[in-house]
């Protein structure tokens, strides 16, 4: 086949393969390795990142990284095979490497907006959130019209304490997408953290509204009702949470979704109910 033809090609012109029988053990004798022109390789590197981004899809990750490490070996002055082996790393756990390969896709092309983007999500994931927050607005400079990269700029925020900057992110973000209901739900984080519960109750309550099935605000109205003495109000509708997503009832994990330490110390009080803590044991 054409196809593991060029592949053996050019791993023998990378010496990852030799075609001298295993058995010759003399020092002068080196691998055929024949001459391929930049263009080929050029082209077989975009090959390789196409086989990686169809691997993406079907979630072949480990498949695809190995795709894309060769094609940045192919093609290291094409900015897409770094950012396709970027994305991929951060997608494996790899945040650092992630990083790095991002960076390069940066300095070929400062001014594609996505690889701005990956970047500051990417800084968000290792917790550096002023670097977050410079790559997501200078990549909002160039596209200004992505509800998500809002959410990421306004979720950024909101761990630097900046609740006013995360709020008019988020609702830059509900602009373009009136119906993301994440930002909404974020906004009531936001103002729950201000001491402003009736406030973040309407807004969880708003991003029922578009989808009635969401464990998350159903929860944070939970936790806000029986902080205020409505006790039976909030284990009903924090037994209805847990019913619809019982990841929800690890503290841990409501700290990974950007739940505030007001918010936490008050779900800690519900979470001691007896009904509820049964329910938990469960």
């Amino acid at each position: 086949m054409l196809f593991h033809s060029k592949i053996f090609s050019i791993l023998l012109s990378l010496g990852v393969v030799s075609v001298c029988p295993s058995v010759v053990k003399a020092q002068t004798l080196l691998p055929y390795t024949p001459e391929l022109n930049s263009e080929y390789l050029d082209n077989y590197g975009f090959q390789l990142i196409q086989d990686a981004v169809q691997l993406i899809r079907f979630r072949e990750f480990d498949l695809a990284s190995s795709r894309a490490r060769l094609a940045v070996q192919l093609s290291p002055n094409h900015y897409e095979t770094w950012f396709i082996l970027g994305t991929l790393e951060i997608q494996t756990g790899q945040i650092e490497q992630g990083v790095n390969a991002l960076l390069e896709a940066k300095k070929l092309a400062p001014e594609e907006s996505e690889v701005l983007f990956s970047l500051g999500n990417a800084y968000f994931q290792l917790a550096e959130y002023e670097s977050a927050v410079k790559e997501l607005k200078a990549g909002l400079k160039i596209s200004n019209e992505v509800p998500q990269a809002y959410f990421d700029l306004g979720n950024a925020y909101l761990k630097l304490n900046q609740y006013g900057e995360a709020i008019t992110a988020y609702q830059e973000s509900i602009k373009l997408e009136s119906e993301f209901w994440p930002a909404i739900n974020n906004i009531g984080l936001v103002e729950y953290e201000q001491g402003k519960t009736n406030e973040a109750i309407a807004s969880w309550r708003e991003a029922l509204e578009i989808d009635s099935q969401q464990a998350e605000p159903t929860l944070a109205i939970a936790v806000a009702m029986y902080s205020q003495g409505k006790q039976q109000e909030g284990i009903k509708l924090a037994q209805q949470a847990l019913s619809l997503d019982n990841s929800y009832g690890e503290i841990d994990f409501l700290i990974e979704n950007l739940w505030g330490e007001k918010l936490i110390e008050d779900t800690r009080k519900l979470f001691a109910n007896s009904e509820i803590a049964s329910l938990l044991e469960n």
